[in-house]
């Protein structure tokens, strides 16, 4: 039998719940004018919390998703990452962008001072994901619409957390966007739906790769307390990124998922380590990661993923059924190979997935039935930490473990400027328990 917190974290129960909720209505206040649709003529309010380099471009795109939108507040931890996000907006988008100074909030509790704007109808969530449980949970209960970047949470109680937000906030009738882009892509879609329609078989075995480089990183200035640096390097701390399986490589782990109809998987088991990037700069992140995910019936998912300055890369999807191959090259071609030497290859139109997913997302706020991926973005968010915990730790881990876990990643202290905050150890797996 599944215990409760499994069983609350598979995708058919988490529907079921979300289902249910939004059956029970919700009180008059609580959500937008736009949950009952919206005329064309109604300005559709926007603010960005989070204003790094994807948080400008999911303004941009959510700008350009309706004609009548306009950005009116901006968040974020920092000034200076603020008024260069504030720049490059105001010249791209021009008159779009309404941010009167009063609106540009800075610091820990900028997020408050946004959801306290009765105007805003939409709110992107683009900080370091540890933030995103607390930051949906606010936007919730301020009533208001969210785009999600990806992943939702760092760790299972995050999860745990921004699913209970994501489900009062269904409840409501509020949408929510998820950032996993590939599900709005034009040929990945067209793949999916003949792959799953039987075309190359029973799915039995799906391979993704996210291997690259190692991205941006930021040298540590004398003025800096521990919790402003970390934040500036914010990819290299497990406790704000998930690392960068469940950072950067959680598009392939949930194009797998995808693949798989969305499954709960049965078990996981990983070899990863930090090879390369072991100076003090990179925190206590891992650079590489190779993880076996296994399903229902012994189908196998397997992931790898790597930010290894110098080395080769390879960002795509292999999709094994019994008929024949699925393969993705992301961003170039979408096609299929089978036995009896039939295929089929994508020729169709080639849009921008970023644009696709809020042009979708503000077409359903229009027409009052607001998108909600809230479950499809925890579900996934989960599988990519439950690998992360197989490879933190040496072990086979179960979902039910996984799911259980109680480690929160998160310091013990409330946040301040001038806290001591010590990098954590970098996990050893055999040592590395799983809690």
């Amino acid at each position: 039998m599944k215990n409760p917190i499994q069983s609350a974290l598979s995708r058919r129960a988490f529907l079921e719940k979300s289902a249910a909720a939004a059956a029970g209505g919700f009180l008059l206040g609580q959500a937008p004018t736009i949950l009952r649709g919206a005329d064309d003529r109604k300005k559709l309010n926007i603010a960005l919390v989070g204003c790094g380099g994807r948080g400008s471009g999911a303004a941009g795109q959510a700008l350009n998703a309706d004609s009548n939108t306009q950005l009116v507040a901006m968040a974020d931890a920092f000034s200076d990452r603020l008024e260069v996000a504030y720049k490059n907006l105001e010249t791209t988008q021009g008159s779009k962008v309404m941010v009167d100074p009063k609106n540009k909030f800075v610091g820990l509790d900028a997020i408050d001072k946004v959801c306290a704007m009765p105007d805003v109808d939409v709110v992107l969530l683009t900080t370091p994901p540890a933030f995103r449980p607390e930051h949906l949970k606010k936007v919730v209960a301020a009533g208001k619409h969210a785009f999600c970047e990806k992943p939702c949470a760092t760790d299972a109680p995050g999860v745990r957390r921004f699913m209970e937000a994501a489900a009062e906030g269904k409840k409501k009738g509020l949408g929510l966007l998820s950032g996993f882009c590939y599900r709005f892509a034009n040929g990945e879609r067209e793949l999916m739906k003949r792959i799953h329609g039987g075309e190359i078989g029973d799915v039995r075995s799906v391979y993704g790769a996210y291997m690259g480089g190692s991205p941006w990183e930021k040298d540590r200035k004398p003025e800096w307390g521990d919790l402003e640096w970390q934040l500036r390097n914010w990819l290299y701390y497990t406790w704000l990124s998930g690392d960068h399986l469940v950072e950067q490589a959680i598009h392939t782990v949930d194009k797998m998922m995808w693949a798989f109809q969305d499954a709960d998987p049965v078990r996981a088991w990983s070899v990863a380590g930090r090879q390369q990037r072991v100076e003090e700069k990179y925190g206590n992140v891992y650079d590489h990661f190779a993880v076996c995910y296994e399903f229902e019936g012994g189908r196998l998912g397997t992931i790898f993923c790597r930010q290894q300055a110098g080395t080769w890369s390879d960002n795509g999807d292999r999709i094994f059924g019994t008929k024949g191959t699925g393969r993705i090259v992301s961003f170039r071609s979408q096609s299929y190979q089978n036995l009896d030497d039939t295929s089929w290859k994508y020729d169709g139109e080639k849009a921008d997935m970023y644009q696709t997913e809020h042009n979708e997302f503000f077409a359903s706020l229009r027409k009052g039935a607001p998108m909600h991926m809230g479950e499809q973005l925890a579900h996934s968010t989960m599988v990519g930490i439950m690998g992360r915990m197989a490879a933190y730790t040496g072990q086979v881990v179960s979902w039910e473990e996984a799911t259980e876990a109680q480690e929160d990643l998160r310091p013990t202290e409330p946040l301040s400027w001038d806290m001591k905050l010590k990098t954590p150890p970098v996990a050893m797996p055999g040592r590395t328990k799983l809690i």
